[in-house]
């Protein structure tokens, strides 16, 4: 790499959202010129900065904490985190559940509750903890 930009860039850091984006529109400017032509069209001292500030936009995003998730506290809540996780449709938890798509839907709904063979496929097929279909709705 280029020791100037080296230097140059090595010593700024990434305190804050608003230095991110400044940060995140000269990377911008850098991505715009190679996707018209290519890296070919950026000189050396381009992509030496273009690597250096995307390890930098990195570093910072990577210190942002996630938000934490809430956890689900109904039956209904927990099916459609699974749903999610398995990207899956009511129409295919239909068929895997071996249910019809109205059962679901009653379900998710809050309209119906679980039998004791749903709740035994919900535990074996979608990895729901027994523990938790015991204790909620």
């Amino acid at each position: 790499m280029t020791e100037l930009i080296v230097q140059k860039y090595n010593k700024m850091e990434i305190n804050n959202r608003e230095d991110y984006e400044i940060v995140m529109k000269q990377i911008e400017v850098l991505l715009q010129k190679s996707t018209e032509g290519g890296l070919a069209l950026l000189s050396e001292n381009e992509k030496d900065k273009l690597a250096l500030l995307s390890l930098k936009a990195e570093k910072f995003e990577d210190s942002i904490p996630l938000l934490p998730i809430k956890a689900p506290s109904t039956i209904a809540e927990m099916i459609r985190l699974k749903m999610f996780e398995m990207n899956i449709k009511q129409k295919q938890l239909a068929k895997l559940l071996e249910v019809s798509e109205a059962r679901v839907s009653e379900i998710l709904s809050g309209k119906r509750k679980l039998t004791f063979d749903l709740a035994k496929k919900l535990h074996y097929k979608l990895k729901i903890e027994a523990d938790f279909i015991l204790q909620v709705d």
